[in-house]
């Protein structure tokens, strides 16, 4: 494939540029992990675990009933030739996205009464079961909406439109809901109800900002099944089986904890499992953010020249390796102290947050793979990486869960599987594509990373058994320190100029 000369060349410069805002967007999962000793301590373990439970339930139900829309978008977008194009995959996202969520929302709560005995919860919360699912199951459409939404947003690379929304309005507006209506004494209620107004107000934005990227008046003209709406439909129904399959790894867990346990250990399983999973999406973070960047990206330069592709992936590999490795080890080192957030009753989490902040690692530096597979490589590639992943999963939970406590064992299976899934997708391009992320510059970078992430990690362990008041910052200093040092000594100088100002002003450049 030779490289159109009307299309500028896709560089390791635009991963940055996009990286640095998407980051900024990301950063709402930070201020959610800030909010969840908050949650745990006006409504307590047990209640704070009905409220996980049902929004990873709802998560799940989003993955499989949107049809894989988010993700097509980030195919078909950037590919189209015209803003009619653009405005039809949008169209068809909405479409096949939003409707059957709202079809599944109202039949849930039809049947909430039905499905209410499935869930485990304490005894004083069994009474806000029924109407709890009646009534936060509408904050699935809302969800999917939000979802396709700010996914439209990316496929236009416009990276940067999510920061108001994540931060201020979703994550923030929630914790000052949820603290209103706790106040004026609605109890657990309130957080469901804090968690429906953040997102109805979401939405209002979301719509708002499509306005500046598409053409609401090209969205309402078409639906005839033009080829960019046939592409999109089938796009989304190709990767709608990875999509879920990846969802159930983050949300399932917490779900097969409840039904293991029964009454209030249930609902406070599934609670320190989500607390695990929030902390661990700070690493999580890393990988999310390269790959909303980069699947855009990806398929512009797809268009252009093979080549382009392999250099951006060769760099985000790099990168990813750079900044995961010392921060996952810094905080597992130091999770004690970062579970000392949620009380005394969580520090049996302890064994499930270090697994899961390595296999966050890991999976960051190898599944930056997938959003590259997604749009370079035949859809039918796409699910094989995913059967893999819950294949394996499922057997080391047979094997693991039961040789210890619950909650360890089944976030070990989920782990185990979660890097197979990951790497899976890495073989398959290097296999059928010809496609690899390990250039020369790479092994030097491995090393020099390794060595400051061990000597980080130490660091960490050492300070970690300070008061937690003291401890506690001085983990997150050494954490920034770590990825600091690696990026201005484990990365080549090329990848540190790409950086532009920020890297200038962090000093990463001599």
């Amino acid at each position: 494939m030779t490289a159109d000369p009307a299309q500028p060349a896709v560089t390791s410069r635009h991963v940055a540029k996009g990286l640095g805002t998407t980051v900024l967007a990301r950063l709402g999962a930070v201020v959610e992990i800030v909010a969840q000793p908050l949650y745990v301590l006006m409504f307590g373990l047990a209640g704070y675990g009905l409220y996980a439970v049902l929004w990873a339930t709802i998560n799940l139900i989003e993955n499989i009933f949107d049809l894989g829309m988010t993700s097509a978008m980030q195919r078909t977008v950037p590919q189209s030739a015209s803003d009619a194009e653009a405005a039809g995959a949008l169209r068809t996202a909405m479409l096949f996205g939003v409707g059957p969520c709202l079809v599944v929302a109202a039949l849930i709560a039809w049947f909430a009464a039905e499905l209410a005995p499935l869930l485990n919860v304490a005894e004083r919360d069994r009474p806000l079961v029924v109407p709890a699912i009646q009534l936060f199951v509408w904050a699935l459409p809302l969800w999917a909406f939000v979802e396709i939404a700010t996914s439209a947003m990316r496929a236009r690379m416009v990276f940067g439109a999510e920061i108001r929304l994540r931060i201020v309005w979703e994550q923030i507006m929630r914790l000052v809901f949820a603290g209103a209506f706790f106040a004026g004494g609605l109890g657990l209620k309130g957080l469901f109800v804090a968690h429906l107004c953040s997102l109805a107000i979401t939405a209002f934005l979301c719509v708002r900002l499509l306005r500046r990227h598409y053409d609401f008046a090209l969205l309402w003209r078409g639906g005839r099944g033009s080829d960019v709406e046939r592409n999109t439909f089938w796009a989304g129904l190709s990767i709608l089986p990875s999509n879920v399959i990846a969802r159930l790894f983050g949300d399932a867990p917490a779900l097969i904890l409840n039904l293991l346990l029964p009454g209030a250990a249930g609902a406070a399983a599934a609670g320190l499992f989500t607390i695990a999973r929030k902390l661990s999406s700070v690493v999580q973070l890393v990988r999310v953010a390269f790959v909303y960047v980069i699947a855009p990206l990806a398929a512009s330069a797809e268009r252009a020249d093979r080549a382009q592709v392999a250099e951006i992936y060769a760099y985000a590999t790099r990168l990813i390796a750079a900044i995961a490795l010392p921060l996952a080890a810094v905080l597992a080192a130091g999770s004690a102290s970062l579970l000392s957030l949620f009380g005394d009753q969580a520090q049996v989490a302890r064994a499930a947050v270090v697994i899961l902040f390595f296999a966050r690692a890991a999976e960051a530096v190898l599944g930056i793979s997938l959003p590259v597979l997604q749009v370079v490589a035949a859809f039918r590639h796409q699910l094989t990486a995913s059967l893999f992943g819950v294949a394996v999963a499922v057997g080391a939970g047979w094997l693991i869960v039961g040789q210890m406590d619950a909650l360890t064992g089944v976030t070990l299976a989920m782990s185990i599987g979660l890097v197979v899934m990951a790497g899976i997708p890495m073989a398959q391009l290097a296999i059928s594509e010809r496609l690899h992320p390990f250039d020369r510059q790479f092994p030097l970078v491995a090393l020099r990373g390794m060595l400051i992430t061990l000597a980080a990690g130490l660091l960490a362990l050492f300070i970690s058994r300070l008061p937690d008041p003291v401890a506690l910052p001085l983990i997150v200093l050494v954490a920034v320190a770590a990825i600091w040092s690696s990026l201005r000594f484990a990365l080549p100088e090329a990848d540190r100029a790409s950086l532009g100002k920020t890297g200038r002003k962090l000093r990463l450049i001599s």
